[in-house]
């Protein structure tokens, strides 16, 4: 008989990392800080307030990457990740920070069609292709970025408009969450949880994808991300998995802001020359 899955327990970040008020207080410290220093541009994708990118520049003209901020589709912002872009602006590279509307003022979908809508926006006003980062919930949108096709939503754009992702933490199979309290704000059924699960997509073929998950993350995560790989593996997509020791789901993406870090380097190497 299989194990029963306690999927509340799985899925419940906050409970498994007892410090984890610190350590979001320490992000919002840090962005504080580095957008003092490094003011971004502000740049609107939509109509509405939240409809917004912070764009720390670097000096030289290239890829831009795009960081999508978690808070399962229903908290947070941006601004409390400004300082995710300090590690590859040190490197030369462009940095987008989007905020987006959370559920349940908004739908899931919706989140979506904002995200594409911000990477048609970049794309639009620089002409270079994107490359996606997102953490937790943003690793979900990351990973839907990259299964996208752009062609379906205009003929002109290019099919790789977002030519690489790197899912951190991220949930790719949301029926799970049907199953937990998450579900009161994000108000889906399962039909609508397994349409917007880029697990079960076409794979992006030819494209580049990361999914990285924590050490000390529970099992659901971690099966999450080796899940997602082998499946676009085998339909074709340049797929890895990767599991970073000692950091758990709040931990992890503190490298990003670290211009001498492994996963800055890595995320370099995924960027097109």
């Amino acid at each position: 008989m299989a194990e029963r899955i306690d999927y509340e327990a799985e899925y419940d970040n906050r409970a498994k990392v007892p410090d984890h008020p610190a350590v979001m207080a320490g992000w919002a410290e840090e962005s504080a800080r580095y957008r003092a220093t490094h003011p971004p541009v502000t740049l609107a994708y939509g109509r509405g307030a939240r409809e917004r990118i912070d764009l720390f520049e670097a000096a030289e003209a290239g890829p831009i990457v795009m960081f999508i901020h978690g808070g399962y589709w229903q908290a947070l912002d941006g601004t409390s990740f400004s300082h995710m872009a300090k590690g590859l602006n040190a490197h030369g590279i462009s940095v987008a920070v989007p905020t987006y509307d959370l559920c349940p003022q908004v739908s899931v979908a919706q989140i979506i069609d904002q995200m594409r809508a911000a990477a048609m926006r970049l794309h639009g006003l620089f002409g270079q292709r994107v490359v996606a980062i997102g953490h937790s919930a943003g690793g979900h949108l990351a990973a839907c970025l990259l299964a996208t096709d752009w062609k379906a939503i205009d003929a002109d754009l290019p099919a790789d408009l977002v030519v690489a992702a790197f899912s951190i933490s991220g949930i790719f199979d949301l029926p799970p969450l049907l199953k937990t309290p998450l579900n009161r704000a994000l108000n889906l059924d399962r039909v609508e949880a397994l349409r917007l699960s880029p697990m079960f997509w076409p794979a992006p073929r030819g494209r580049r994808f990361k999914a990285a998950v924590g050490a000390l993350e529970g099992i659901e995560y971690e099966r999450q991300s080796r899940e997602i790989v082998a499946r676009w593996r085998a339909g074709g997509a340049d797929a890895e998995y990767q599991r970073i020791a000692d950091a758990n789901h709040f931990t992890i993406i503190a490298p990003l802001a670290d211009a001498g870090s492994e996963m800055v380097a890595q995320l370099a190497k995924m960027l097109p020359r």
